[in-house]
């Protein structure tokens, strides 16, 4: 029975004293200010975590999930070998493909750009990263074409920084070279543009280039030599698992990298940024939960009649605290689920229509990322329903405390 006129009470007081049914403006007020705050949070942590996911599916589409190295830079034949047949044995590994790696500059004309060049076996390659899926002009076949010329695949800022296209011819210098008379003479050779790959991000469009494994092998002077192994795996989310058992079945000779590591500021920047904008953002919520004390201590000074008459014909004072208790608990509900329709309807609205637009060439993004997820739904509701919770505790208490007497002493 305590319950059930407590929560009869609490939600008599939602509503106006007006003759007409509604709630009361103090109410509206309270769970319009707990609604916006909610519906902030998950715009906002929704919009973090569609730029996080965008910027880990384009690193993730140039490199590897897990790097294997040799600690001496390079990784013999035999090494690799070695490195391969343990793989195969790895459940968690997809893929793996070898891959020569070295800084040169490229230039065409009196044009010059310094780049890391990668030389890969486009059939393995394209089973473990999906760089070569991102080829926007010419063919990647003329890679595997070892006579003559060799090929090379430019990113597309590059080649537009350089002015050159399909078909035309780069040299790639590289400034360890020979010995010679005249002191170290870097080595150059002339490379045929077969293809230009688009990513999306900057810093791969403008400072990677592409060539065939012996190729690079013969432009570094590294014989059958490889610079290491980049592996794919089932889940990236267990890259650190991974990358730490294979760092114990290959011994300290090795070097063994995950694509969290490798990118461990960038993504624990974005990281600590997403949580900032939380704390931030929760003082929305706060500033709502004072709106509530308000809402409720006025309601115990108006109330205060119908109190001491509660307590005179036997109410508790446990029964009044839980009344004022679920009153505020009923609009910090009522605001949470506002907020929580607003900011989903509010994200399915910015990802089907694009209505924020960005400038493709700064951000490389044509529009405002939003990706919804479970857990920052929950969390936000969770933190808003129980600060909501909180600030009703001392007008509760203070309505508890009420002496009936006083009220009714002039009836």
């Amino acid at each position: 029975m305590n319950i059930s006129y407590t929560v009869f009470i609490a939600l008599r007081y939602l509503k106006s004293k007006k003759r007409y049914k509604g709630v009361s403006v103090n109410t509206a007020i309270s769970i319009g200010g707990v609604a916006v705050g909610v519906m902030a949070l998950l715009v906002v942590l929704s919009v973090m975590t569609g730029f996080q996911q965008d910027i880990q599916k384009k690193i993730l589409g140039a490199n590897a999930h897990v790097i294997i190295r040799d600690y001496k830079g390079v990784m013999s034949a035999d090494g690799y070998e070695g490195v391969a047949k343990k793989l195969r044995t790895e459940k968690e590994v997809v893929s793996f493909a070898p891959f020569v790696l070295g800084q040169v500059m490229v230039s065409y004309g009196k044009r010059a750009h310094g780049v890391f060049l990668r030389g890969i076996e486009p059939a393995s390659e394209s089973k473990t990263t999906e760089i070569l899926s991102h080829i926007r002009d010419g063919s990647i076949s003329g890679l595997a074409d070892e006579s003559g010329v060799p090929g090379i695949i430019l990113g597309k800022e590059l080649a537009a920084n350089l002015g050159v296209f399909t078909g035309e011819k780069v040299n790639i210098v590289s400034p360890i070279g020979e010995i010679g008379p005249m002191g170290m003479l870097p080595r150059v050779k002339q490379f045929r543009v077969v293809a230009i790959f688009e990513i999306g991000m900057f810093e791969y469009d403008s400072n990677l280039v592409l060539t065939g494994v012996s190729a690079a092998q013969d432009f570094f002077g590294m014989k059958d030599q490889i610079s290491g192994v980049q592996l794919k795996l089932h889940d990236i989310y267990r890259a650190p698992q991974v990358k730490k058992e294979l760092q114990e079945e290959l011994g300290f000779s090795y070097q063994v990298l995950d694509w969290m590591q490798m990118n461990k500021n960038l993504f624990s920047a974005l990281k600590l940024e997403k949580f900032a904008m939380f704390v931030i953002l929760v003082l929305i919520v706060l500033v709502a939960s004072f709106n509530i004390i308000s809402n409720l201590i006025m309601n115990v000074i108006e109330k205060s009649r119908e109190i001491a008459i509660l307590k005179a014909i036997g109410a508790t004072n446990r029964g009044i605290m839980t009344v004022f208790m679920l009153q505020g608990l009923f609009i910090g509900l009522i605001g949470t689920v506002i907020g929580i329709t607003g900011g989903y309807l509010t994200g399915v609205v910015l990802n089907r229509y694009e209505i924020i637009k960005l400038p493709a060439d700064v951000y490389y993004l044509s529009h405002l990322p939003v990706k919804m997820e479970l857990f920052d739904f929950i969390t936000v509701s969770v933190s808003a329903v129980i600060i909501s919770f909180l600030a009703t505790l001392y007008p509760a208490w203070q309505a508890a405390k009420l002496n009936p007497v006083e009220p009714l002493r002039y009836e």
